[in-house]
């Protein structure tokens, strides 16, 4: 189940994931032919967590009674559609951001229950809801819209692959699902964002996991090219140079503007990320978007986490986890201040690149084993130890 790092790096080199990219076969490059169910999850990954839960094993059985006890799986849930979803700063005003938000999340959860128990009630549920949202929304607006947009757009994939690649039972307006995310979301999140690095990789996270459900290969492209772009620019390894990466459109051409950018820490360690003095929460958005996205590109074919994307991964889930299990905080980072609260974003990254790859991953293990069962953030991360706790898929 677990390969040693030799072997990793041989089948690495293998793959071709090592070596200098051709144009046929790019890290990033969509594939051939779309893998289904492949976002985030993947069907050998639910077949795992399933006969686990069935066996009554731990953590999954743990992680699956914490989800269905959730609210998110309740089989009573009435959806709350908006043609318009206003979301301003910190979603304020907030009218549908939040109803939009937990819907997705549970319109997942109900796929995952589906998977597991074969229970079609949650199957039916998961269709519900997203016909409700399919047949209503227009649009987002206001100052969160982006975000929102990212937010949302990174669950319904999730749950509409599942449901349409395993449930027998039929899914009639599939399709306007489809035209859903292909007119409401995927124009908005394909364009990237300015603003702290969190919400491009969101949005790229929304725009990566849409694009596999509708087979889009130009969208995949061109989201998978603005990941890796924001993904060297939001994680620091000291081979970066002096100063870290920068997105172009930024124009972050000096040192200061750097600086003020990286919430003003001054000095750059391999590890750091772009919101680690802002907060943890937000670096954990961004974070968990990362592992998501270089999961599903595994999914897909094309493995990240043989790439700069998995070294920043790992870089950054064990600087974090060090100080959120309390390692004492120099004064040169962050003022000697950190606002702590990581969240459940640790065991995508960790399974890929600890159980599978075969790394050293201390801090980011303890916090992890610590944390179990991973529930959700409520906003687009949701029972990642059901999924992905050392799922050997």
């Amino acid at each position: 189940m677990r390969r040693s790092p030799l072997l990793a790096v041989v089948t690495a080199l293998l793959s071709g994931v090592l070596v200098a990219p051709t144009a046929a076969h790019r890290a990033d490059a969509a594939p051939t032919a779309f893998v289904h169910p492949g976002v985030t999850v993947s069907q050998g990954q639910l077949d795992f967590a399933r006969a686990e839960v069935q066996a009554g094993a731990q953590p999954w059985k743990a992680a699956y009674d914490q989800m269905t006890a959730s609210k998110y799986a309740d089989l009573n849930r009435t959806p709350k559609p908006r043609a318009t979803v206003e979301c301003g700063s910190y979603s304020n005003p907030d009218y549908g951001c939040t109803g939009e938000r937990e819907d997705a999340i549970a319109a997942y959860t109900d796929a995952l229950a589906w998977y597991i128990t074969r229970d079609a009630r949650y199957a039916q549920k998961a269709i519900q809801i997203m016909d409700a949202w399919s047949a209503t929304i227009t649009s987002h607006t206001n100052s969160n819209a982006p975000l929102q947009t990212g937010w949302a757009g990174s669950s319904w994939p999730k749950a509409a692959e599942i449901i349409k690649y395993t449930y027998t039972g039929g899914w009639a307006n599939s399709g306007r699902f489809a035209t859903m995310l292909r007119n409401v979301y995927l124009p908005v999140v394909i364009k990237g964002s300015n603003s702290n690095g969190n919400w491009e990789l969101t949005m790229m996270e929304a725009a990566v996991g849409i694009s596999v459900f509708l087979e889009d290969k130009t969208s995949y492209d061109t989201a998978m090219a603005k990941f890796r772009t924001r993904t060297a620019a939001y994680v620091y390894l000291s081979s970066d140079g002096s100063l870290p990466k920068t997105v172009p459109s930024q124009n972050l051409d000096t040192r200061d503007k750097i600086v003020n950018y990286w919430q003003g820490q001054p000095t750059f360690v391999t590890g750091l990320t772009q919101e680690t003095c802002r907060d943890f929460v937000h670096t954990g958005y961004g974070i968990s978007s990362i592992s998501h996205v270089a999961e599903t590109s595994r999914i897909q074919g094309q493995d990240l986490y043989g790439t700069d994307v998995g070294e920043r991964l790992r870089q950054a889930l064990g600087f974090q986890s060090k100080y959120q299990r309390g390692e004492a905080v120099p004064s040169w980072l962050c003022g000697g201040s950190l606002n702590l609260g990581l969240g459940p974003v640790t065991e995508v990254g960790y399974n890929a690149l600890h159980n599978r790859l075969g790394i050293a991953m201390t801090n980011t293990q303890a916090l992890t084993e610590a944390q179990r069962p991973a529930g959700s953030n409520n906003l687009f991360v949701a029972w990642e130890t059901l999924t992905h706790g050392d799922n050997p898929n």
